[in-house]
């Protein structure tokens, strides 16, 4: 792996990008089954606790990787990338951050107001607090809210990979390649 330069990301910031994407990816497809497996299927308890230790985890590296990137500048974007690219590549970094963070911290708030008060357990090793506020409105409320984000995030998700491969293959600028890794930016 490498340092972070004035080219390319660092180790760390291309660790924590795979990472996250690989369980916002996991966490949309869990979610989605999840959400449409009947309520008498033993396996859906399960899942749920998992999506939700997976969510605290993706928040948690989503703080870190916000905090590694305050004291790690990234790399400039193209000299020859238009103004409105510009914009739109930072806006949809805006909105990808925004998602990584609010989409745990909606799905948190609606376990916590469920009057069924089922506890979080990360990983099974202990239990997350809930917020103490008990809402049947702001429950079902918070659950569309976390849903409506999920589905959102999807297409977002693949206007960011389409944005980078049309960098990557009609460009054909280091866009992608500073964040793979094993690669070369010239």
């Amino acid at each position: 792996m490498t340092e972070q330069t004035a080219k390319r990301y660092g180790a760390v910031a291309m660790t924590l990008h795979w990472v996250i994407a690989t369980a916002i990816v996991g966490m949309i497809v869990v979610g989605k089954y999840m959400h449409n497996l009947p309520d008498t299927n033993p396996d859906k308890f399960a899942l749920y606790q998992l999506h939700k230790s997976f969510g605290i985890t993706i928040f948690v590296l989503t703080l870190a990787r916000i905090g590694w990137r305050l004291g790690h500048p990234v790399p400039p974007l193209p000299v020859g990338m238009a103004t409105w690219e510009r914009w739109a590549a930072h806006g949809m970094h805006f909105v990808l951050y925004a998602a990584m963070l609010g989409m745990p911290l909606s799905g948190w708030l609606r376990v916590s107001t469920d009057r069924l008060g089922i506890p979080t357990l990360f990983f099974g090793l202990f239990e997350v607090p809930a917020f103490p506020l008990v809402s049947d409105t702001l429950t079902m409320w918070l659950h569309d809210l976390h849903e409506l984000g999920g589905n959102l995030l999807i297409p977002l998700l693949v206007l960011h990979v389409a944005a980078a491969l049309k960098h990557h293959f009609w460009d054909r600028d280091d866009v992608l390649k500073r964040m793979l890794p094993f690669t070369r930016v010239d």
